[in-house]
């Protein structure tokens, strides 16, 4: 089982776990994934203490996952089981009219699907910012969480800039997701600044960069398409190109080495961590590929230790000549509007 450090209160009545299950995976970009098998991982993985998953309305069966999950639990050891299991889904509707009756099918397509009356967290995202009709869809989640179909509301990848103007009309936000790596790490200043305001908390993708940031890219020379077999692959790949390359990058995963070696973990693990110890952090998601390759015992890991001044240090300094991805991309979600 995990650690006590492992949990957070991400709101006092919702404690999740800070390795969330991230379920991406299932969406078809990596392959085809066996019902049966990927059930029996869920609850290993639960078992094991990784209670709190994130996926979404578009990431293909993921959210009939967790009502097959929930119904499997439920039968075989009661429904107090289910009081365990957080589930963060997200919308994700093309811009257009955001009337009650369209949040509303939306709202309830996610609640069968996932077989729960009330949606732990609902995390929106918007594509067209110059669209202003995200706030009236936010407007009416609102109204649904208080009628208590959702118990709390998040955002995907909204910016700093948009993130204020959603507060500032006051529907309450407890978090918001963002790409978040120690290649890139845009998040940093404005947004954390902004969320440490305004007590907003930050869920992270993207922090293993699809895989790269890990052991098995140690050492490599750069890989080509035939290597880079995911989309989480392609996308990091071109994320370290604008970074400072894979030169830059294979100084990076030889400082890690260094550190994990300290530790007894690996390069993933410390990658993971120092991101979860950045400001406004709550949790870093961690992609599972169900029935294929969960990284169980290497993800406990992650709370099994804490840096030294030393460590942080040699982090800083093996990213100080990278590129600023803030000015190059822009701010957080900014590229996926351009």
């Amino acid at each position: 089982m995990l650690t006590e450090s492992a949990y957070l209160s991400l709101q006092p009545d919702l404690r999740v776990c800070r390795a969330l299950n991230g379920m991406w995976q299932v969406s078809g970009a990596h392959g085809l994934i066996d019902p049966r098998a990927a059930l029996g991982a869920m609850i290993s993985l639960h078992d094991e203490g990784f209670t709190t998953w994130d996926l979404a309305d578009h990431y293909g069966p993921a959210e009939d996952f967790i009502g097959a999950f929930r119904r499997e639990l439920a039968s075989s050891r009661g429904e107090e089981v289910l009081r365990s299991i957080q589930a963060f889904t997200k919308w994700v509707p093309n811009p257009g009219p955001m009337t009650r009756s369209v949040v509303d099918r939306a709202v309830a397509t996610s609640l069968r699907r996932m077989g729960v009356k009330q949606l732990d967290l609902l995390q929106f995202h918007w594509w067209e910012y110059s669209d202003p009709q995200y706030l009236d869809a936010l407007t009416h989640l609102n109204d649904l969480r208080a009628e208590g179909r959702i118990r709390y509301l998040a955002l995907t990848n909204f910016d700093t800039a948009h993130l204020q103007t959603i507060l500032d009309h006051g529907i309450p936000i407890v978090s918001n997701q963002v790409q978040y790596s120690l290649v890139d790490r845009r998040p940093e200043g404005r947004m954390a600044e902004l969320c440490q305001q305004r007590g907003v908390q930050l869920l992270t993708y993207g922090t293993l960069c699809g895989g790269l940031l890990t052991d098995r890219f140690l050492g490599k020379p750069e890989p080509g398409r035939s290597e880079l077999n995911t989309a989480s692959l392609q996308k990091y790949k071109r994320m370290i190109d604008a970074w400072g390359g894979w030169e830059m990058f294979q100084g990076l995963l030889r400082t890690l080495r260094v550190i994990a070696n300290r530790h007894g973990v690996s390069i993933a693990n410390v990658a993971v961590r120092a991101i979860l110890d950045r400001p406004a952090v709550a949790g870093v998601i961690v992609g599972v590929r169900l029935g294929v390759s969960d990284h169980l015992e290497e993800n406990r890991r992650v709370f099994e230790f804490e840096f030294s001044a030393e460590d942080v240090a040699e982090i800083e300094a093996a990213l100080v000549k990278s590129r600023d991805l803030h000015q190059l991309i822009g701010d957080c979600g900014d590229e996926y509007r351009r």
